[in-house]
């Protein structure tokens, strides 16, 4: 098994553990599990029917399983954990009204570059980035959803030891990264900049300040939207691709 094979491993592993950890019901299907954490039904990353391997079946006979297993959510989610097996069928759910994210999970392998002058990183309540947070969800969502959304996911975080650190201008936040913890592992499960304070190197900053944050960690993973610029980013701070995923959501 090559390295990138081995570390794709983990980093499925890792996710597994993470839904292991949190989901009160995790149940096997044929072609892979069926998790649900029933005190968040609207934390979407927690009620997925993930697809393990090449299931044999549509896109239309996938939304119809997802269906009847989540019938009791708003939402519907699938998680395709070969690629192959999403890009296959990403015309048809596209058609069938499904928003789909490609992901890249990478390993951070690679030492950090030097820096001429850091930007100042502090770590913060995890409060103290709330507004940061809701514009980022606004961003992809209506907010309908929000306020139970934000107790359950600072919930869940606080039993990963989360760390926040954040880049203050005018003594308001205006960026924040989030770190989480399990095991000998870590997770940058968020990096964030205003809209209005991108650029300058801030997003640099913040992961920079999370992966020193993570020093003594086995394994520190970081997720990118595979289709945009992150990725590069965190490519140049030490981190390699490992595994891609893809996951499909059907909102309310």
């Amino acid at each position: 098994m090559s390295a990138d094979e081995e570390d794709g491993r983990r980093a499925r592993a890792w996710r597994h553990g993470y839904h292991a950890a949190v989901c009160d019901a995790i149940e096997p299907w044929e072609h892979g599990t069926i998790v649900r954490a029933t005190r968040y039904p609207t934390y979407y990353d927690l009620n997925v029917v993930r697809v393990e391997d090449e299931p044999g079946m549509s896109a239309a006979e996938l939304t119809a399983f997802a269906e009847r297993e989540q019938g009791s959510f708003g939402h519907r989610r699938i998680d395709f954990e070969r690629i192959e097996a999403a890009d296959s069928r990403r015309a048809e759910l596209a058609a069938l009204g499904w928003k789909q994210t490609r992901l890249l999970w990478m390993r951070h392998r690679r030492p950090l570059p030097e820096v001429e002058a850091e930007i100042e990183v502090e770590e913060v309540p995890y409060e103290a980035v709330d507004g940061l947070r809701l514009a980022w969800h606004l961003e992809d969502f209506d907010g309908s959803e929000y306020e139970r959304f934000k107790i359950a996911a600072r919930e869940v975080s606080e039993t990963r030891g989360v760390r926040v650190l954040a880049v203050r201008e005018g003594g308001e936040p205006i960026a924040f990264a989030q770190l989480e913890h399990s095991g000998e592992g870590a997770e940058v499960t968020q990096v964030y900049v205003h809209p209005d304070r991108r650029g300058g190197g801030r997003g640099t900053a913040m992961t920079r300040a999370a992966v020193l944050a993570a020093a003594g960690a086995r394994d520190v993973w970081i997720v990118a939207d595979d289709e945009d610029r992150p990725k590069e980013l965190y490519g140049r701070l030490g981190f390699d691709p490992v595994w891609r995923t893809m996951e499909c959501l059907l909102l309310p």
